[in-house]
């Protein structure tokens, strides 16, 4: 179960993936959740720095694609600013949504992967697909209180995928 859990790299934040890394191990496409990946929950639009990133990301070759649990509104309002195409009210860690991104993306499992600040949404349904998932700090602590009280058992689960040296990062 613990394995399941487990990302293939950790990062701090979306701005310290190594790009290239991800290219050289064939992956094309990016699908990548919003609140507290992207910007903080419920953040309104996106600001320059990650206007950058994203282009810097499109430049490199990579496909993007948004797929979040949220509402259609917010996830196709913030999508547009950043001009990439979207899943709302995905449910993750179903793998229906994320198969339709690597449809809209037309990537593979192999060629795909996912980035998230959750386990038990994002980490565990990338692994579910054999996708290369890569968790990242929630950038704010201010977050939906379902989501809350989850941190304190995905915690436990980091500190457990810690233990173990199965928490690496790049």
């Amino acid at each position: 179960m613990l394995r399941s859990l487990a990302p293939t790299w950790f990062v701090e934040s979306i701005y310290d993936l190594d790009l290239d890394r991800l290219w050289q191990r064939g992956i094309r496409g990016i699908i990548t959740d919003l609140d507290n990946t992207l910007i903080e929950w419920n953040g309104p639009e996106p600001d320059e720095r990650l206007l950058e990133w994203t282009r810097r990301v499109r430049e490199r070759g990579f496909k993007v694609c948004i797929v979040s649990n949220n509402g259609h509104l917010r996830v196709e309002a913030f999508a547009r600013h950043l001009d990439v195409p979207f899943l709302s009210k995905a449910g993750k860690p179903r793998r229906r949504g994320l198969r339709a991104a690597m449809d809209i993306l037309g990537t593979t499992p192999q060629t795909t992967a996912l980035l998230g600040d959750q386990v038990f949404t994002d980490v565990l349904g990338g692994n579910r697909l054999g996708l290369t998932t890569i968790l990242v700090r929630p950038i704010a602590k201010k977050e939906f209180l379902g989501t809350r009280m989850v941190r304190r058992v995905e915690g436990l689960v980091l500190a457990a995928l810690r233990r173990r040296g199965m928490l690496d990062k790049p």
